[in-house]
């Protein structure tokens, strides 16, 4: 039977709980020797991750990590403590080997030497690298802070623009929030380093003070005898927890104060220290002339002086081979190589190109009214057509003229219009005869009369009745009518597949039945499309897809699928035609002409090109744009009344000159629905 490893969830709350632990329970001399140069080795595994580092997502455990070695030192300290005090009086290696060779390698068995180097390194440890790295955790963590909301912004003006998706857009978010919180783990860790340095000055007075009174006292020492001993034990105990807790701290210093880039501190100082021969020529000039002065000592500095000119010559000579070599580079005919998918280009579904005169409009990111407003247009796109449209990509084209604007759908223009972002543009009301001084155009949208006024004719416009819109206002307008037109057309199977994920969490029964069994996504998109290109929205998806897959499993053609569709959505189709009236005003058709057309159509859901009659044709579709204008004008819906059987052919031919005809079959309408012929159109001459 092979056993399994402990994983890292399981080994770190135990390493935890043994350090805290060792503050209790005795430790034999051998194990203080294991347990102290395991510390020094993981000071150093420390450092040089803090160096190797890139970024601090790259260690971003540190300040944790600064915690437990500062608890696994001060637990040594201790440890080591009880078994000073309790076996001091033996010699110098009661207390392990480890303390007994610091004491005697690096202070040369003078103790007082070893408290005067061990108080020097605490001093350095606490007031130069600890408290620095603090004060510069502590600014970063107040600069990362205060930069949050403008990242968030850049982040929300990115997603909104279509420069990244919203998976993107997650990760950095985290990303922003985890460099504040890390920056401020920082702040506080340094605070456990400062306190180990304090209290290391105090367990060393400690266990000399207490040595020497329990060598004396219980164990009978001399004072001297007694102040030699646990002296030495002490400053050893002290030394060899403070060298762990300088490199660490050296290691909390290069992570606070390095600057984030792609490369790790070693190559950031290859490249940015060691930058040219002639800096290390003129070092090596310097210590030579410097060496050169009687009383100096000229061994020490000759020497520096010649090595430095050494590195000088042999960097000046890398240089000179690099710099060669990319003439060489430069002066080879270019690449021929082979083309990649890197190369391809990825058209967005929908984009809007600014001039350099309208850049203006988006540069100040998400808080740009113009891409506030696109935000706004898209979530209510959401909310009365039922999909999320793809974001809308902005870039500039210098190519354009200073003031003009245009869409692109899959990377061909649809629309284009002109603002002027020095001006207002006024909408002319109806039957005004109040005209206002300006440039007189055609509002982009709806080609209503319109001028561009200055802005200081504001309040003159709107006392005089004119609509006074913003340049961003006329943009996002035009855009709110374009997703309009065209969102059969936006509805691709990437949208189709996210709506079908979306809604099987409210209804997963229903997809599983249906999906792909009884319907194919595809098949569904087309139905959607259908559905969409005659202006009726997808929002109860329910009822779409259950009568999709009744009318497929009778082997119905999905464009035959849209006249059940439609009968069983009728109630929304006249709300959202007719809002809340209770009587609807709506043209007709003439009997005999829809004999005509039932005729062309035969069994067919759409009359066939060229099955009705041009002149018939032509005459309909005239009287359609007269009847359409008169009743915008009257402010009713531009509605046309025919039979089940024509209403699809009707509603394609209508589209034609006017795409905001409405062509409603007798049978959507409600049983008690009361309503009026305002005009009966193609009558017989």
């Amino acid at each position: 039977m092979r056993l399994k490893a402990p994983s890292a969830a399981t080994v770190a709350p135990l390493l935890v709980m043994l350090v805290l632990g060792m503050m209790l329970l005795p430790l034999p001399p051998l194990a203080l020797d294991a347990l102290f140069t395991f510390n020094i080795g993981v000071s150093m595994l420390v450092l040089l991750a803090a160096m190797n580092m890139k970024n601090f997502k790259d260690f971003i455990s540190f300040p944790t990590i600064l915690l437990i070695t500062t608890l696994l030192r001060l637990s040594l300290n201790v440890a080591s403590a009880r078994v000073v005090l309790l076996a001091g009086h033996t010699g110098t290696g009661a207390a392990g080997h480890v303390i007994e060779s610091f004491a005697d390698f690096l202070i040369g068995g003078s103790y007082v030497v070893g408290v005067i180097v061990f108080l020097i390194l605490t001093i350095i440890n606490f007031v130069v690298i600890t408290k620095g790295a603090g004060r510069v955790a502590e600014v970063a963590a107040r600069f990362a802070l205060d930069a949050m909301p403008g990242k968030q912004m850049a982040i929300d003006a990115d997603l909104n623009s279509g420069t990244i998706r919203d998976v993107e857009a997650r990760k950095r978010r985290a990303e922003v929030a985890q460099e504040a919180d890390f920056y401020g783990s920082m702040d506080g860790a340094s605070k456990f380093v400062r306190g180990d340095a304090m209290v290391g000055i105090m367990i060393l007075l400690i266990n000399m003070i207490g040595g020497v009174i329990v060598g004396t006292v219980q164990h009978g020492l001399e004072f001297s005898e007694a102040m030699r001993i646990y002296a030495t034990l002490a400053v050893g105990d002290g030394l060899v927890a403070q060298v762990p807790a300088l490199i660490i701290s050296t290691a909390a210093g290069i992570v606070v104060t390095r600057v984030s880039t792609d490369d790790d501190f070693a190559v950031q100082l290859s490249q940015q220290l060691i930058t040219s021969g002639s800096s290390f020529y003129m070092v090596g000039g310097i210590l030579m002339v410097m060496g050169l002065i009687p009383g100096m000592p000229h061994l020490a500095f000759l020497t520096f002086a010649a090595l430095f000119g050494g590195l000088g010559w042999a960097l000046s000579k890398r240089q000179s081979a690099a710099a060669q070599a990319a003439a060489l580079a430069a002066a080879k005919p270019p690449s021929t190589g082979e083309v990649d998918w890197n190369d391809v280009p990825l058209i967005e579904p929908l984009c809007l190109e600014l001039p350099y005169r309208l850049i203006a409009l988006v540069d100040a990111g998400d808080e740009s009214d113009l891409i506030k407003r696109i935000r706004a247009i898209r979530k209510k796109f959401v909310g009365e057509v039922g999909f999320l449209i793809p974001s809308v990509h902005i870039r500039d084209n210098l190519q354009l003229p200073a003031e003009v604007y245009r869409f692109l759908l899959y990377g061909a223009e649809i629309a284009r219009g002109q603002v002027l972002p020095d001006r207002l543009l006024a909408i002319d009301p109806p039957g005004s005869h109040n005209p206002i001084d300006g440039i007189k155009v055609l509002d982009p949208s709806y080609g209503m009369p319109a001028t561009w006024i200055t802005r200081d004719k504001r309040s003159a416009a709107m006392t005089a009745g004119y609509t006074v819109v913003e340049p961003a206002v006329v943009i996002a307008t035009h855009l709110d009518q374009l997703i309009t037109q065209h969102a059969h057309e936006l509805l691709g199977r990437q949208e189709t597949h996210e709506l079908i994920e979306h809604f099987k969490t409210r209804f997963p029964k229903l997809v599983e039945e249906t999906i792909p069994k009884l319907v194919q996504p595809a098949q569904l998109q087309r139905v959607m499309q259908l559905l969409l290109e005659e202006g009726v929205t997808v929002r109860d998806l329910r009822t779409v897809l259950e009568i999709t897959a009744e009318q497929l499993a009778r082997n119905m053609p999905l464009a035959d699928i849209v006249t059940p569709l439609r009968y069983a959505l009728r109630r929304q189709i006249v709300q959202d035609v007719f809002g809340d009236v209770a009587e609807y005003r709506v043209a007709g058709l003439h009997p005999d002409f829809e004999r005509l057309v039932e005729q062309a159509v035969g069994n067919e859901a759409v009359a066939p090109d060229g099955a009705i009659e041009p002149n018939l044709a032509r005459r309909f579709l005239e009287e359609v744009a007269a009847v359409v204008d008169e009743l915008e004008v009257l402010g009713q819906a531009p509605v046309l009344l025919c039979g089940n059987r024509t209403r699809l052919t009707l509603s394609r031919l209508a589209r034609r000159v006017r795409p905001q005809a409405v062509v409603l079959a007798m049978s959507e309408l409600p049983p008690t629905a009361k309503v009026e012929f305002q005009r009966v159109i193609c009558q017989r001459q």
